[in-house]
């Protein structure tokens, strides 16, 4: 598959699009469950994940406890932090699962979606599906990562995303997975039609400047308020838009091991707190929900 770029979008017709609570502006709150799906020596990899909280100091090959620990604290404590939160806050998040994390942790996966929120695909391991060499491979991680979710929460994941960039035949596999949506995208503000295998899929396009990865950024975040108005900037703009008719989708993401921990979680309460007092003036909804209300009102062509 040979993947073309379409710099023009939608233009000046975009559609218009109102939430289901009379909103323009939806906010996707997406929560990364990836803790224990990394690169680690420990899980015979050639060498440990170097991106996190510290500089690692250590050769390639060799085991990095310092490492580990970081991913680790995101499920022993992070976790948690987050379901007291948004359960507080009567707010839904979607979790993007990597399929190694449910593998080890199915008990902790199941209770995040008993809470209520939405488990979606993020790859067997926590790496780029551009690494890919072959689109069997690729298909048979994506199978085992939607059926062991599956089998550890009780429900069965409609969207994708992961790490970094796709391979060239990843929409393909998804669409003929018969999956909902598809999260790999930065190019647009709403939700938009393509096609792969010869059919529509739905794309939902993300954001990595209002995510908390930027705090382990060298020119990123630094305070918790770096994060939460940057967030809080992001939605005047899109309400102000919102007041002259223009709709638009959000995505606020978050990670266990980074505003998991306590003073980074501040950010997270300010962000919760000023959703909450936007009211109507904001949906907030699992990715599942937006897909299904956008393709209710803009089915493909």
């Amino acid at each position: 598959m040979t993947i073309i770029r379409d710099l023009r979008g939608y233009g000046r017709q975009r559609p218009d699009i109102v939430w289901p609570n009379g909103a323009r502006l939806a906010v996707s709150l997406v929560i990364n469950f990836e803790e224990g799906a990394e690169l680690a020596v420990e899980q015979g990899d050639a060498e440990t994940e170097r991106y996190g909280e510290v500089q690692p100091t250590l050769p390639s090959g060799m085991r990095d406890l310092v490492q580990e620990q970081v991913f680790d604290y995101g499920m022993r404590v992070g976790l948690w932090r987050f379901l007291d939160s948004f359960a507080a806050h009567n707010m839904r998040a979607t979790l993007m699962m990597c399929g190694r994390a449910v593998e080890r942790v199915p008990d902790l996966a199941r209770v995040a979606v008993e809470c209520g929120h939405e488990p979606a695909v993020h790859g067997w391991r926590w790496l780029p599906h551009a690494l890919y060499a072959d689109a069997a491979t690729e298909r048979r991680d994506i199978e085992r990562t939607r059926d062991i979710i599956a089998s550890a929460t009780g429900v069965r994941p409609v969207g994708f995303m992961t790490r970094g960039s796709q391979s060239p035949w990843t929409r393909d596999l998804l669409a003929e997975l018969g999956f909902a949506y598809d999260c790999n995208a930065l190019d647009d503000d709403l939700p938009y039609w393509t096609r792969a295998a010869g059919r529509p899929l739905l794309v939902l396009p993300y954001g990595f400047d209002t995510n908390d990865m930027k705090f382990f950024h060298p020119n990123g975040f630094v305070q918790p308020d770096d994060f939460s108005n940057y967030v809080a900037s992001a939605l005047r703009t899109l309400l102000a838009e919102a007041g002259r008719g223009a709709s638009s989708l959000l995505t606020i993401g978050f990670h266990l091991r980074i505003t998991g921990r306590p003073a980074r979680f501040a950010a997270v309460e300010t962000i919760l707190a000023r959703l909450a007092d936007l009211g109507d003036r904001v949906w907030i909804a699992r990715r599942a929900d937006i897909a299904a209300h956008f393709q209710a009102l803009v089915p493909p062509a």
